[in-house]
């Protein structure tokens, strides 16, 4: 996953030098025909959710867990290629199919950390062996109860990677603003639809059993998104984002026994903030 991250860096790089060079005669309102591409970062907010955990011997869900982000703050590691995957970051890269649409693939590295050491509804049976260190929380759960880390650790702090295509429209509203002058600086107003898939690495501690170390398709997601964009000179640009929507994890997995798995299904929010630049091909 980090060397496809180095990737998107690197075109980035590559791409605004060639900003740089351009001598692009077209005005702002001709977008037909123009690529982009931005980097940025994230605050992710998410909903409660019943988290299913099953496998050999044990089948019980977790009702009503909270989750919460980790942000990093204002940090280098938003730019260094060495540590792309430490902070919440969004990739964007866009091709306009005429002056309003624009088709985008994008990768939002969001980060979800379930809240520890919480009374929570449990229901369900756990039955290892003896001889396994989790089998000190064997029994039949049905209400409230203690789960402490030594219980559960649960996070996609690798990333909640999600994966998407985009279709969005692009508004001009320089004028209500009295901007006349839309090649020196411009205001659009954007909005988005998308669907993608989920590539996380999920971190937890189940049971005292071994954690996971791949990478797998867990779910899948779809999402609206509004935004501001403020053009720069007619080729760099910054975005500020709002984008929810819905994930639903059906297969993550939980531990290195593939017959391990959690699945859930949430509602999250993301803040974004990105820049980018924009040139014709």
């Amino acid at each position: 996953m980090i060397y496809n991250i180095k990737l998107c860096l690197i075109s980035f790089a590559l791409l605004s030098t060639a900003i740089s060079q351009a001598q692009d005669s077209l005005h702002t309102s001709s977008k037909k025909g123009k690529l982009f591409i931005a980097w940025g970062g994230n605050r992710a907010s998410y909903s409660y959710s019943d988290i299913h955990f099953t496998g050999e011997n044990y089948d019980f869900t977790i009702e009503d867990v909270g989750a919460h982000d980790k942000p990093k703050g204002w940090h280098i590691d938003y730019f260094n290629p060495t540590r792309l995957t430490i902070p919440q970051t969004n990739f964007r890269l866009g091709y306009f199919i005429s002056d309003k649409y624009a088709l985008i693939i994008g990768f939002d590295h969001m980060k979800y950390v379930m809240d520890r050491n919480r009374v929570k509804k449990v229901q369900g049976e756990i039955n290892l062996p003896l001889n396994e260190p989790g089998s000190t929380f064997n029994g039949v759960y049905n209400g409230d109860t203690f789960v402490s880390e030594d219980f559960l650790k649960f996070e996609y702090t690798d990333g909640l990677n999600y994966v998407t295509t985009e279709l969005a429209r692009y508004d001009d509203i320089s004028k209500w603003f009295g901007i006349t002058n839309t090649d020196v600086f411009q205001i659009n107003i954007t909005e988005s639809v998308g669907i993608g898939v989920l590539y996380p690495r999920t971190n937890s501690t189940l049971l005292y059993k071994d954690q996971t170390d791949k990478f797998s398709i867990s779910g899948y997601g779809t999402s609206l998104n509004l935004g501001l964009n403020f053009t720069l000179f007619k080729h760099f640009y910054i975005q500020t984002d709002l984008k929810g929507g819905f994930i639903h994890m059906y297969d993550a997995k939980t531990t290195n026994d593939p017959a391990d798995k959690a699945s859930h299904q949430f509602l999250f929010l993301q803040r974004v903030v990105t820049l980018g630049g924009i040139f014709s091909i």
